[in-house]
């Protein structure tokens, strides 16, 4: 078994962005394990994508190019990739946890006979032991279980590869190298009429109405903000700084904001460079969508909340005293 591998998505010729951040935690993998990063695209006229992504760091990319690959169908996708990782002895396969991931990743670990670990948070290298055997350099595959209240890491050191799908935004994103000097490898198909079932018809693209993963400041609040109405305290604030307005699941279960909002484990998970948790306690649940930001701020009235633990600067006081205050200081800079 060879290869750290990424399969890389594309929607309409464009990479997605959580294919990028796999693939530098892949490098980061690979470095670790002394082996090399390979990547899968499948689509048609990807040759300038292919070449845009080389630069994270990607030793071997496999380009699978035709016209009928354009978007995702299931059958010809699962085919092509189910091949070419036996093929090439895939060690590692990962894939983001998005619609077309979660749909892709469980049909090729049926063909290939091995596990599937879904919404990875964290991937490790690590040693384990079964029934007095040892097993170096394999796998772990972390993520929240039991409804987010425990930390869960899977193995599975008997069957290869090993494969994850993984949460989009989780995955620190390199800085691409210039100067890499990868390699792309196009792919030649035969593929039957067989191979394509269905057919698209006709595509809808909706807008997203909320993007929280792409968002440099995030303003979130908690059941702490006390109600709906003192909830324009989040969005002026959010306003104010420019960002976005998120929230924690007992914010949107007690109706103060859209599910669209949600931040954790059963909402998105985020990056930015700002969040503000206002009223938020800090369950492990929403820690798990947030904790990899750069800088947390908390407010909270409880200072042993459990969102101090992982906030970089704490203000314990009343929000609705404490996010006026923000708001003046910050317009008068």
């Amino acid at each position: 078994m060879n290869d750290v591998w990424v399969f890389v998505e594309q929607r309409d010729g464009n990479i997605v962005t959580v294919s990028k951040e796999l693939i530098s935690k892949a490098r980061e993998l690979a470095d670790q394990l002394s082996v090399q990063v390979s990547a899968l695209l499948i689509g048609s006229n990807l040759r300038a994508e292919a070449e845009s992504i080389l630069p994270y760091r990607i030793d071997n990319l496999f380009l699978v190019d035709e016209p009928r690959l354009q978007h995702y169908t299931p059958v010809p996708y699962t085919k092509i990739a189910v091949d070419i990782f036996k093929k090439e002895e895939a060690r590692i396969i990962l894939y983001g946890a998005t619609a077309i991931g979660r749909d892709l990743a469980p049909r090729i670990a049926s063909k290939l006979v091995t596990g599937l670990t879904a919404d990875c948070t964290e991937l490790q290298i690590g040693d384990h032991t079964v029934r007095d055997t040892e097993y170096k350099n394999i796998l772990y595959q972390i993520r929240p279980a039991f409804g987010g209240n425990i930390i869960a890491t899977i193995v599975s050191p008997e069957h290869r590869p090993e494969m994850a799908t993984v949460r989009p935004g989780v995955m620190k994103l390199a800085t691409p190298d210039p100067s890499w000097n990868g390699k792309i490898t196009t792919v030649p198909i035969t593929l039957g009429d067989e191979y394509f079932p269905t057919k698209i018809i006709k595509r809808e693209l909706i807008k997203k109405i909320v993007d929280l993963t792409s968002a440099q400041i995030i303003v979130a609040g908690g059941i702490g903000v006390g109600s709906k109405e003192n909830f324009r305290l989040i969005w002026e604030l959010a306003e104010t700084l420019g960002g976005k307005v998120g929230a924690s699941r007992a914010a949107v279960d007690a109706g103060y904001i859209s599910r669209l909002h949600q931040v954790g484990q059963t909402g998105v998970t985020v990056r930015p460079k700002l969040y503000i948790a206002c009223g938020i306690s800090g369950s492990i649940q929403h820690r798990a969508g947030m904790d990899k930001s750069s800088r947390i701020i908390a407010i909270n009235t409880d200072s042993n909340a459990p969102i101090f633990q992982v906030s970089h600067y704490g203000i314990v006081g009343d929000l609705r005293d404490v996010i006026p205050k923000l708001i003046k200081s910050y317009k008068t800079l």
